[in-house]
C-alpha cells in the first residue's frame, strides 16, 4: 500500500524550535531523524552533556525523544579511541572489551570491576573521555560471557550504511503530519488468544498498524496452529508499521525473523536485554529443528531493525501511538507495553507474561499507570484452582527432592527454559547451597542457559533491587555458584547424583529430551517440572500421569519419578492476576483476557466481570474487537 505524500510543515516546526534553543556553543552540525528520536549532532557534546538542562526543555517543548551525537568529524579512529579509553580507565577495572557503534556515536566498555569507577552502567557518561574521543562512552559489567554481545557489536558494525538509512526512514514515518483527523483503533487476534503459543494480536488505527508480538507454538502439530494467523489480516508486510515485543521467549517472538523474510521491514520495538536474550534463542531454534521456518541471515535482519528502548520513557512509534514500555516480572527485560492511541482518545496497556510477585532475580510487575481504558491481560494460570504454593514451601520441596534423590545415587533433570525460570533456579540453588539445604551435589547446566545467563549479569538494572549491587557491585555471581558446570548435552552416569538444568521445558526437544531418555529407567533419579507444561507435550503427559511419552520420535517408558514445584513459575497465580486488576487505578474500562487454555481465559474473565464490574472479554483467535 502507497503512503500519501508527507507533509513536512510538522518536521519543519521542530527543527526550528530546536535550532532556536541551542546556544553557539552547542556547536550543532546537523539535526537527523534516529528511528524515534531527534538526534542532535554535536562538535561540542560535552557542553549539552554539562547541560543537560538546555536539553530537557526542548524535551519539554517539543514532547519529543532527544539524544545528543557527537560528529562524525570530531571522532578519533576506533583503534585509537579504544587505547585512550584502555589508558584512560585503571587496569584493576579489567576492561573486558571496547565495542563501537558508528551510527550512535558510542563506545560501550565491558569492565569486570564497573563499581570502581565514579559511575556505572547506564548512568555513566563520562565528558572528559568524549572529549578526548569524539565518542560518547557507556560502561557495563561484563559477563563471563562475551559470545552474544560480541556478535552483536560485530552485526552492528557490518550495517552501518544499512542503519543509518533505516533509522532515518523509520523517523520519517512516525514524525509525519497525521493524515486523519478522525480516531478509530481496533485489535485482530492473530495468535494466542483461548490458548498458549504464538502470541500475536495486530492494533491498527486510521494511521497505523502495530503487531503487539509475533510468536510460534513450537508443540503444535498442526500448522495452522503453529503459526499467527496472518492469512485472516488482510494485510502485507509492507503495511505494518512497528512490531512490539513484550520479551523474548519463542512463543512471543519466535516468529519475527520470518517477518522479515516475507517482507517487513519496519522497526522492531523492546528492551536491549531482550534483544540480545532473542538472538540466542532464535539462534539456537534455527540450529536444533530439521526445517526451521527462517535462517541465521534472517535473524540478523531482524536484529539490525531492533530498536531498544528503556522503561518508562514515553516513545512515538507512529504519528498516532505512542509507547512506553514497564517492567512485567516475567523473565529478564520483560515488558509490559503502555500504548497511547490518538490525542488521548485511548489507552490499552498489553501485559504480555507477566509476575506481580516477587522473586529473587525480579521485581514485582508495574501496575502504576496513570491511565488505562483497555487492558490485556494473560491468564496461563486463570483458573480458580491455580494457586501457587508459598515461595517458602517450594524451596523446602526443592531442597528435599535433591537431597533424596542425592542420597540415592540418583540424578535430577529440571526441564527449564533457557531463560527466565532458569536463572531463578540458579539463584535459588545457590541460596540452598550456601544455607547447607542442599547436599553439595554437582549442578549441570546446559550451555544455552549459561549463554542466557550471562546476558543477565551486563544488565543487572533489569534485575530486582536486591539482586541488582551483588551482580554490580562484585565479581561473584549467585548465578554461577562453586557447585555449577556448564554442560554440553552431557552424558551422565547411573549412581552418580547431579541435578541437571536443561531446556526444553516441556521436554519436547532439547536436550532435556536427551537426558530423559538417560534418567528414564532409572528408579533412584527423577524429573522435577517447574514450569507450565501445555496441552499434548511429554510434560504435561507425565504430569498427567503418563509414563510412556515420545520424544524426538522415541518412545521413552519413564521408570523414573516425576515430581511437580509450581512455586517457581514465572507468570502471576489465579490470586495474582486478581489483585493485579484491583490496584489499577482509574478502574479500567474493559478487560480482554488471553494467553491461556479456554477454560482458564473464561474464568478469568468471569471473575473479573463479577468482582470489579468490568466489561470483559476472552476472544477466540481470528477475532475482531473494537477498541475506539
Amino acid at each position: 500500500m502507497q503512503r500519501r505524500p508527507q507533509s513536512e510543515q510538522g518536521s519543519q516546526n521542530i527543527m526550528a524550535v530546536i535550532l532556536q534553543s541551542l546556544p553557539q556553543e552547542a556547536a550543532l552540525t546537523k539535526i537527523e531523524y534516529e528511528g524515534p528520536k531527534i538526534a542532535l549532532y554535536s562538535r561540542n557534546p560535552a557542553y549539552l552533556m554539562q547541560n543537560s538542562q538546555v536539553v530537557s526543555n526542548m524535551v519539554n517543548t517539543i514532547k519529543k525523544r532527544i539524544v545528543v551525537r557527537t560528529d562524525e568529524s570530531i571522532r578519533k579512529p576506533q583503534a585509537q579511541s579504544a587505547e585512550i579509553i584502555s589508558r584512560s580507565i585503571p587496569a584493576e577495572v579489567g576492561v573486558a572489551g571496547t565495542f563501537f557503534d558508528p551510527v550512535l556515536g558510542e563506545a560501550v566498555v565491558f569492565a569486570k570491576k564497573p563499581w570502581m569507577l565514579a559511575q556505572t552502567g547506564e548512568d555513566f557518561d563520562n565528558i572528559d573521555l568524549a572529549e578526548k574521543t569524539g565518542w560518547r562512552v557507556r560502561i557495563r559489567k561484563a559477563p563471563r560471557s562475551m559470545a552474544a554481545i560480541e556478535n552483536i557489536y560485530r552485526l552492528m558494525g557490518e550495517t552501518v550504511a544499512e542503519r543509518t538509512r533505516f533509522y532515518r526512514e523509520v523517523g520519517d514515518k512516525i514524525f509525519r503530519d497525521k493524515l486523519i483527523g478522525e480516531a478509530e483503533a481496533s485489535l485482530m487476534t492473530l495468535g494466542g488468544f483461548a490458548e498458549i503459543g504464538r502470541s500475536c494480536m495486530l492494533l491498527a488505527t486510521q494511521e497505523s498498524k502495530i503487531l503487539l508480538d509475533c510468536g510460534i507454538n513450537e508443540s503444535a502439530r498442526d500448522s495452522l496452529l503453529a503459526l499467527p494467523r496472518f492469512d485472516v489480516a488482510g494485510i502485507g508486510m509492507d503495511e505494518i508499521d512497528a512490531v512490539v515485543l513484550s520479551h523474548a521467549h519463542m512463543d512471543h517472538a519466535g516468529f519475527v525473523p520470518a517477518l522479515f523474510k516475507y517482507g517487513y521491514a519496519g522497526p522492531v520495538y523492546c528492551t536491549e536485554p531482550t534483544m540480545l536474550l532473542m538472538e540466542i534463542l532464535q539462534q539456537d531454534y534455527v540450529r536444533r529443528t530439521k526445517a526451521p521456518l527462517y535462517s541465521e541471515r534472517d535473524i540478523e535482519r531482524a536484529l539490525v531493525h531492533t530498536i531498544p528502548l528503556t522503561h518508562g520513557i514515553v516513545t512515538d512509534i507512529s504519528p498516532d501511538i505512542k509507547l512506553v514500555l514497564s517492567n512485567s516480572g516475567h523473565m529478564l527485560g520483560s515488558v509490559s507495553a503502555h500504548l497511547h492511541i490518538g490525542n488521548g482518545d485511548h489507552n490499552l496497556v498489553y501485559t504480555g507474561d507477566m509476575k506481580f510477585g516477587k522473586t529473587l532475580a525480579l521485581d514485582n510487575a508495574y501496575w502504576n499507570f496513570p491511565r488505562v481504558e483497555t487492558m490485556i491481560i494473560e491468564s496461563t494460570y486463570g483458573g480458580k484452582e491455580d494457586v501457587l504454593c508459598p515461595r517458602e514451601e517450594a524451596e523446602a520441596n526443592l531442597a528435599r527432592m535433591i537431597t533424596s534423590a542425592a542420597h540415592a545415587g540418583g540424578r535430577v533433570l529440571i526441564p527449564v527454559p533457557a531463560a527466565g525460570i532458569a536463572q531463578e533456579l540458579l539463584l535459588t540453588l545457590d541460596l540452598l547451597s550456601r544455607a547447607s539445604r542442599i547436599t553439595n551435589v554437582p549442578v549441570l547446566v546446559e550451555k544455552i542457559i549459561s549463554d542466557a545467563t550471562a546476558i543477565h549479569e551486563a544488565y543487572p538494572e533489569f534485575l530486582s533491587r536486591d539482586l541488582r549491587p551483588r551482580i554490580s557491585e562484585s565479581e561473584e555471581s549467585p548465578f554461577f555458584g562453586s557447585q555449577f558446570s556448564t554442560v554440553e548435552s552431557f552424558e551422565t552416569k547411573q549412581g552418580e547424583p547431579a541435578v541437571i538444568l536443561a531446556p526444553s521445558s516441556m521436554l519436547a526437544g532439547g536436550p532435556s529430551a536427551g537426558y530423559l531418555k538417560q534418567i528414564a529407567s532409572d528408579q533412584t533419579s527423577k524429573v522435577i517440572l517447574v514450569s507450565y507444561q501445555a496441552l499434548d507435550t511429554p510434560g504435561r503427559l507425565l504430569l498427567d500421569g503418563s509414563r510412556q511419552v515420545t520424544v524426538n520420535g522415541e518412545t521413552v517408558n519413564v521408570r523414573c519419578e516425576v515430581d511437580r514445584i509450581d512455586g517457581f513459575a514465572s507468570h502471576s497465580d489465579y490470586n495474582q492476576l486478581m489483585a493485579y486488576v484491583s490496584r489499577l487505578r482509574p478502574k479500567l474500562r474493559r478487560v480482554l483476557v488471553n494467553h491461556g487454555e479456554r477454560p482458564k481465559a473464561q474464568n478469568l474473565a468471569s471473575q473479573i466481570n463479577k468482582i470489579f464490574k468490568i466489561q470483559t472479554q476472552h476472544p477466540l483467535v481470528q477475532e475482531a474487537v473494537k477498541l475506539l
